[in-house]
């Protein structure tokens, strides 16, 4: 009996080891090699994945990020928001105001009154579509001179390798050691499972 809990003991760690082991080397071989190993005897070269299909990879994030996360209208719609354009509305009325003041000094009180009551109307009337028009034509220029796809893709492909391997494990680190302890208990199930067809066998 404890021959039998000992083979099964024993299997099982070493299913274990194996298991997360061979997880562990997987995760590395996303990263490395860095830099490509040439085999000559064999014709080949060995390069880690995300190495290999960095530009593949970075075409694909920068898809996803501006088709699917990101686009010209959300980096607007954060960067000026409603009461932005108040503001922006009021600063105009005021410094408008202020001008008319200044260069109209000269003309009598009530008339300069006149003229101040007539612009402000006016401006409370034109202004509001006149910003919003502005506003729309920045838009578009805008999504015609910002590609945030090209932009992703080239600040990922101008990564050195190193900091982009940093990144990836600083933000899946609880991924992967998670991915390291399954490769065990999925190794020890395996060796449980071997253990007793080894024990039946005989």
């Amino acid at each position: 009996m404890t021959h039998i809990l000992l083979t099964i003991l024993f299997l099982t760690l070493i299913g274990g080891l194996i298991g997360w082991i061979t997880n562990i080397l997987a995760i590395k071989l996303l990263f490395r090699p860095i830099n490509p190993i040439k085999i000559p005897i064999f014709n080949i070269e060995i390069i880690g994945l995300i190495p290999k299909r960095q530009k593949e990879i970075a075409k694909n994030i920068g898809q996803v990020i501006a088709n699917e996360l990101l686009s010209v209208e959300d980096l607007f719609s954060e960067l000026i928001k409603e009461e932005d354009k108040e503001s922006f509305n009021e600063y105009i009325k005021n410094k408008i105001g202020n001008l008319i003041s200044e260069k109209f000094n000269f003309i009598p009180a009530p008339f300069n009154s006149m003229i101040k009551n007539y612009v402000d109307e006016m401006i409370n009337n034109e202004l509001d579509p006149i910003i919003d028009d502005i506003h729309n034509i920045t838009l578009t220029k805008a999504k015609e001179r910002i590609d945030i796809e090209k932009i992703i893709e080239e600040k990922i492909n101008l990564l050195d390798l190193y900091k982009l391997e940093s990144i990836i494990i600083s933000v899946a680190k609880k991924e992967l050691k998670h991915i390291e302890i399954l490769g065990f208990i999925l190794g020890g199930f395996i060796g449980i499972i071997q253990s007793i067809i080894i024990l039946f066998i005989k």
